[in-house]
């Protein structure tokens, strides 16, 4: 911000107008951990709370307006699958402003580098999202968007802002990076030495903080804790939220090995599983939220990927049973699936009990993570151990076939210089990004 923007803003609050009694305060040395030597007993100048401030903006003279905020909220409030408290929605309203401030930069700068996004562009991209899921209905998505409380256009603002900002990192970034022959081979035969080696797919939110602000953003992270546990959406939150240059592709970090992370992240990765969160905790410059996509062995098949062919034997409850007869049943159907033998007797004893079979193949890491490992340790005819509830039913697998995984095969030269190229194409355009802010002209309501 200049010298004249900064006094033009204290005009505005009334500040350059009238006289305000200054109490005393001390005096700060800068120290390195008071860069800015910040006094520790600040005097506010007003009441102004930046926390409450409008949700609207002037971007280099683009207005970002209150419904944009709106809009824009609704769709993250809608994957999160649930109410919002007041305090929770305030801070969702700010990082949506300032995730909106850095869109509407980068479709900015596309343009002023004439690579202007076309109307049919943003259409296209929109029919490909509804074809995902709204069985290739556009009409269908108008209308969920509606009635969320967003629009079309607030969803086809955000694919205008990730087109443009691609065809910028098109041209400015990515001719400029470049990765080896020679380097790649060093990886793969890095890669072929550690064999074995477990690599860890994870998510990340990260916050920064700093001494002063640190209570505040552990509790900001927190909440957002509370959010994802309740069903929200991580790759949303990530999108949303995180700071790191994970956060356009939803905090994705991809597969990396515990030795290339920070100690504190290692450590906690090292005991999850996948679809497990942990966190907040810190890290240095802030803290983390990390959540377990998946983890593999380089090189090595992952049993996993098995095939497996499994019989589904269900029962349901009469609501009007008493609890004695619902344990009755419930044994009489244990004592059933103990009789069966195999997967050729499974149907006629099921049907002596009145249970419901189900036949279909599914890959081992399709199934919930509490079933995999049961399956995955059982015979051809043996079955799990009886799972659910008197509202949902009780139920076992019995597995009737598997098709173990070949071997992994090792990555290419060719694959190995795209995930490094793209790795440091996420880093530069994460550098950019913060100089377009640097440079920008932004004024609040």
């Amino acid at each position: 911000m200049t010298f004249s923007k900064f006094f033009g803003s204290l005009a505005a609050l009334g500040l350059a107008a009238s006289p305000i009694a200054l109490q005393a305060q001390d005096v700060a040395t800068r120290t390195t951990e008071n860069p800015l030597g910040i006094p520790a007993d600040v005097n506010l100048l007003s009441d102004n709370d930046p926390n409450v401030r409008s949700a609207t903006a002037l971007v280099n003279g683009t207005v970002i307006t209150g419904t944009d905020v709106d809009h824009r909220v609704a769709l993250l409030v809608a994957q999160s699958e649930g109410e919002l408290p007041p305090a929770e929605l305030q801070r969702v309203r700010m990082q949506v402003l300032r995730n909106l401030i850095d869109e509407t930069l980068q479709i900015q700068d596309a343009n002023a580098q004439e690579l202007p996004v076309s109307d049919a562009e943003v259409d296209q991209r929109y029919a490909q999202v509804a074809s995902q899921n709204f069985s290739a209905d556009p009409a269908r998505m108008d209308s969920y968007l509606l009635g969320i409380g967003s629009s079309p256009a607030s969803l086809k603002r955000q694919i205008r802002g990730e087109i443009a900002w691609t065809n910028v990192i098109r041209r400015n970034i990515s001719p400029f990076v470049n990765v080896s022959e020679e380097e790649a081979r060093e990886e793969l035969a890095r890669r072929a030495s550690e064999r074995g080696t477990e690599e860890y797919r994870l998510g990340e939110i990260y916050l920064s903080a700093t001494i002063e602000n640190r209570e505040a953003v552990l509790e900001n992270a927190n909440q957002i804790v509370a959010q994802l546990q309740q069903g929200g959406n991580f790759v949303a939150y990530a999108r949303q939220f995180s700071e790191a240059s994970t956060s356009a592709v939803g905090g994705d970090l991809g597969f990396v090995r515990l030795n290339t992370l920070p100690s504190e992240m290692a450590t906690r990765a090292r005991q999850m599983s996948p679809g497990q969160l942990v966190g907040p905790f810190e890290v240095p410059g802030g803290l983390v939220i990390m959540y377990l996509i998946d983890k593999r062995q380089l090189g090595m098949a992952d049993p996993r990927d098995a095939m497996l062919s499994l019989k589904q034997i269900s029962i349901g409850f009469d609501p009007k049973s008493t609890d004695e007869q619902t344990n009755a049943r419930v044994q009489l159907f244990t004592d059933a699936v103990a009789r069966m033998r195999g997967c050729g007797d499974a149907n006629a004893v099921a049907a002596s009990i009145g249970a419901e079979v189900v036949e279909n193949e599914i890959r081992a890491r399709a199934l919930p993570e509490q079933l995999q490992t049961p399956l995955l340790s059982i015979q051809v005819g043996q079955t799990t151990p009886p799972f659910g509830s008197v509202a949902d039913g009780v139920r076992v697998l019995m597995l009737c076939g598997r098709d173990d995984p070949q071997s992994a095969a090792a990555a290419t030269i060719e694959q190995i210089i795209e995930e490094k190229e793209n790795e440091r194409i996420q880093k530069r355009a994460q550098r950019y990004l913060r100089d377009l802010r640097s440079d920008a002209y932004i004024e609040y309501d």
